[in-house]
């Protein structure tokens, strides 16, 4: 679609030459000699960029920006004048213009301004898009789980996102402790600042002090500049120290003062600088058990753990797993166009069983492994890690030492209905089948449905 272009000047001779010139640069260009024909034009149709003289007979170019702003606030404004001064400049950016060209303007000058023009506001689109798009991914109903250990998380979670308390938040490798982190994020009031990350445990001490904190130049060998540090980046916005029960005490005296002081001074450096920033920390380390080993501050634990939310491992959870699964098989399947329409029961079954010591992030792994291998139009067992089927043929062989998959898979469906209250829609929905599948199934291994819908 051709980017549409207004150009208001009461010189009839510069309407024509700007809408000759710019139309071969490929606008779509409309031309008036007055401010309030600029205006009734404007409301007719949207324009992408606006030219607009100073100096016109009934409203001056000032007045045609300040109202054109109020109804069209897309709108690139650049103002043309012939009689420039500060003053006038300084009032038309403040009223929100791109912009300000002298005349007798050069047309390579106008051209450029206006390319400038739309790539910055191509740039900010995809800004917001992007920003946008990471408020939906992490919107709290993205953070899969209907378990009561999971529905107390999302309470805690709901209830701290828009305050400026500092959270710790504790669990096992793999449980979801960053998407938490910026679903608090990306919830609360700092939403469009910035969201900074650093893994505590993948840095030596100096670096990670100079990644945290910045540096001036000279500060170590190879500091040949000076640095600003995660704090200072994460500025208006959250801070997220993962794996913080890793730092050694002389860090953790540092991180503390940062959290009393709200200030941090770089490496090498005298100066403080005040920074507003939230922190949310993660660890799957008992940092109370550190505390009282003397291996962690007891200052620092409280100071982060003000609000505490503890994420239960995947195998204390398992009537999520169902739903877990079916969302990672819908979002794998999307994105790598696949017409992969469930899993099957079976297949469930052995995923419902597992242990998943790598927890969400192996469970979605694997998912991830089976939908671009696979060459069923379902999920089955065999798609899945030779690890997990191995339990069930070695049961179906040897009689009486293990359950056999048929077995497994009616226990299975047991259950899930047992989570489901009953409720046929629901269990077949956490199966990942159609209700109709659900009842063959329990016709051929015997389950009372019961009358519940």
């Amino acid at each position: 679609m051709a980017v549409r272009v207004l150009v208001a000047d009461d010189d009839p001779v510069a309407c024509d030459l700007l809408q000759e010139v710019l139309a071969k640069e490929g606008y779509e260009v409309e031309a008036v000699t007055a401010g309030q024909e600029a205006l009734e034009l404007g409301k007719q149709k949207p324009f992408d960029v606006a030219l607009l003289d100073v100096w016109m007979p009934d409203l001056d170019g000032l007045e045609v920006l300040r109202v054109l702003k109020a109804f069209s606030p897309d709108t690139i404004v650049i103002m043309m004048t012939a009689f420039g001064s500060i003053e006038t400049a300084i009032e038309a950016i403040k009223e929100g213009a791109y912009d300000y060209v002298s005349k007798p303007f050069k047309l390579e000058e106008i051209k450029l301004t206006i390319s400038r023009a739309l790539e910055r506001r191509r740039l900010v689109f995809e800004n917001l898009r992007f920003k946008q798009e990471l408020k939906e991914k992490y919107r709290f109903e993205n953070i899969v789980g209907s378990s009561e250990r999971m529905l107390e998380v999302y309470k805690v979670v709901a209830r701290v996102a828009p305050t400026k308390s500092t959270v710790l938040i504790q669990g096992e490798t793999g449980t979801g402790k960053e998407l938490i982190t910026r679903a608090i994020h990306y919830n609360s009031p700092r939403a469009d600042r910035p969201f900074v990350a650093i893994d505590c445990s993948a840095l030596a001490e100096s670096l990670l002090e100079s990644e945290l904190f910045g540096h001036v130049k000279g500060a170590f060998t190879g500091a040949m500049a000076a640095k600003r540090g995660l704090f200072e980046e994460a500025h208006g916005g959250t801070c997220f120290l993962d794996e913080v029960g890793e730092i050694n005490q002389s860090m953790q005296a540092k991180l503390l003062r940062v959290l009393q002081e709200h200030e941090v001074k770089r490496v090498g450096g005298t100066e403080s600088v005040k920074v507003d920033v939230r922190v949310i920390a993660a660890t799957n380390k008992d940092l109370e058990k550190l505390v009282a080993d003397g291996k962690f501050r007891e200052d620092l634990f409280y100071r982060l753990s003000v609000v505490t939310i503890s994420l239960p491992p995947l195998r204390e959870r398992r009537e999520d797993i169902p739903l877990l699964a079916s969302h990672f098989l819908r979002k794998y399947a999307a994105e790598n166009n696949r017409p992969i329409s469930h899993i099957s029961p079976e297949a469930m079954a052995l995923l419902t069983e597992h242990d998943w010591p790598g927890n969400v992030r192996e469970l979605q792994h694997v998912i991830e492994r089976a939908v671009a291998l696979t060459a069923n139009p379902v999920l089955l067992p065999e798609d899945l890690p030779r690890k997990f089927r191995r339990g069930c043929e070695e049961g179906a062989s040897v009689e009486g030492s293990s359950l056999t998959l048929r077995e497994l898979e009616k226990r299975h469906i047991q259950r899930v209905l047992k989570q489901a209250g009953g409720n046929k829609k629901l269990a077949a929905e956490l199966l990942g089948i159609h209700r109709r599948t659900l009842y063959r199934l329990a016709e051929r291994y015997g389950i009372d449905l019961g009358g519940q819908e």
